[in-house]
């Protein structure tokens, strides 16, 4: 996507919309708890209702991509069996069960006598999320919006149109069976809306891009409205001479092949040299019977490892059964390539060495690190978050899978009793900053 191309300005028809979830995002923030969850149990019981039509308008979105020969990472996230369906129904639900992050209050402060500050969590209020291709996001995304307190506009690829329409169409009876407005949840469908709700920034709070590097950067470049994200999901793990070797070969083919169109599997495997050779003796045929393409440096090729890497493999996010293998003299070496090539998504060490794996985890400056076990942990529903919006990679909060307190801010509220300024410049007033 050239990051030239010209976004359009909004339409009315899209304007309406925006303007539509906007007030519905301001009755939503002003519900109770228990309604919030009462409309999520709803939205669930309708997507339940509507399985069959969901699952046919998949069927139907996944041949015609595959008419079109989309990837086959793009192919495996779009389709979405019952099986898939009903875990998305349940983490609806489940979102319902977390604490509610809204009117928590985080500073309760005596600035003067009567003279009373709080700060306190408040929907964001209007999240504008597109992505590629995974209508299970949908489903996430939405339940995450209504719990805490926000409106959506979801803007999903074309090759899952159907899918997302249907999906939308549930949760939006759901929500107006439970008594909110089903203007909170918003799909467009075509893509000139998704480019013109770039200059929406009257309506839209805050932007989160789930897709390629290419449309992250792309969105990044051509808005004024917050974007909450990542680009890339170049995740290592490190093999360290003193792993054990068992377990090493375990975390290495989940975190590669579980699911390799995830951004949280890893595309790099990092092996100490002195191990190496024990290593990749047991680890190439394990990956070559699940049907990983092997990549790797001299060292690893001189070790049977069948094709040499480029320097692109490095940076590369193959989103698919290929995985690049560097051996590397010692963990320094590990951490200087992660901190060269990484994305700053996940990355990992196995070791049996506690003074390493804290030197590793607090050298590798990602939103995720991890020891003995598989970047695919990576996950706001496998954190108990319920389900995710979104991962970010940024430095800044909120970091690593986005949840439900990544969707709220807070405001400043302050209640006198007609204190005024000028009473402490003169002295008869006077500042206790006491914490209550």
């Amino acid at each position: 996507m050239d990051n030239k191309f010209e976004v359009p300005e909004p339409g009315n028809d899209l304007l309406e919309k925006a303007d539509q979830v906007r007030i519905a995002s301001i009755k939503v923030s002003q519900t109770e708890n228990d309604n919030r969850i009462k409309a999520l149990n709803f939205m669930a019981d309708f997507l339940e209702k509507n399985t069959n039509e969901i699952i046919e308008a998949n069927n139907e979105d996944y041949i015609r991509a595959e008419k079109k020969g989309i990837s086959k990472a793009l192919l495996s996230r779009l389709k979405l069996p019952k099986e898939k369906l009903n875990l998305g129904i349940e983490g609806v639900r489940k979102v319902g069960d977390l604490i509610d992050p809204v009117n928590h209050v985080q500073i309760r402060r005596e600035l003067s006598e009567g003279l009373i500050l709080e700060r306190k969590t408040v929907p964001i209020g209007v999240l504008g999320v597109i992505f590629e291709s995974r209508p299970d996001a949908v489903m996430q995304i939405s339940s995450l919006a209504i719990r805490s307190g926000n409106g959506v506009i979801l803007k999903g690829g074309s090759e899952a149109n159907f899918t997302n329409s249907a999906i939308v169409e549930a949760l939006q009876q759901g929500l107006h069976e439970s008594g909110l407005d089903r203007n909170a949840i918003c799909l467009l469908t075509n893509r000139k809306d998704s480019m013109s709700m770039l200059k929406l920034d009257k309506y839209i709070n805050l932007i989160i891009p789930r897709g390629s590097n290419e449309l992250v950067q792309f969105i990044q470049a051509n808005t004024r409205i917050p974007v909450l994200g990542h680009a890339d999901g170049i995740c290592h793990l490190f093999i360290d001479y003193e792993a054990n070797l068992e377990m090493a070969l375990s975390v290495a083919l989940d975190s590669k092949i579980q699911y390799p169109a995830a951004c949280n599997a890893i595309e790099t495997l990092l092996v100490h040299k002195d191990i190496a050779s024990v290593f990749l003796e047991k680890a190439i045929p394990l990956f070559n019977s699940n049907d990983v393409k092997l990549i790797g440096d001299k060292r690893s090729v001189e070790l049977g490892v069948k094709y040499e890497a480029s320097q692109e493999d490095w940076q590369t996010e193959y989103l698919d059964l290929i995985l690049s293998i560097k051996i590397v003299d010692d963990i320094e070496e590990a951490i200087t390539h992660i901190q060269k090539f990484s994305s700053r998504h996940t990355d990992g060490i196995i070791t049996e060495n506690f003074n390493s794996a804290n030197k590793f985890m607090n050298s590798v400056d990602s939103s995720g690190v991890f020891h003995n076990c598989s970047t695919r942990f990576a996950d706001g529903f496998r954190y108990g978050f319920g389900a995710e919006v979104g991962i970010s990679t940024q430095t800044l909060p909120p970091r690593g899978p986005v949840g439900l307190e990544g969707l709220v801010t807070y405001k400043y509220f302050l209640k006198g009793n007609g204190n005024i300024v000028e009473d402490f410049s003169t002295g008869n007033a006077f500042y206790t900053h006491k914490d209550l």
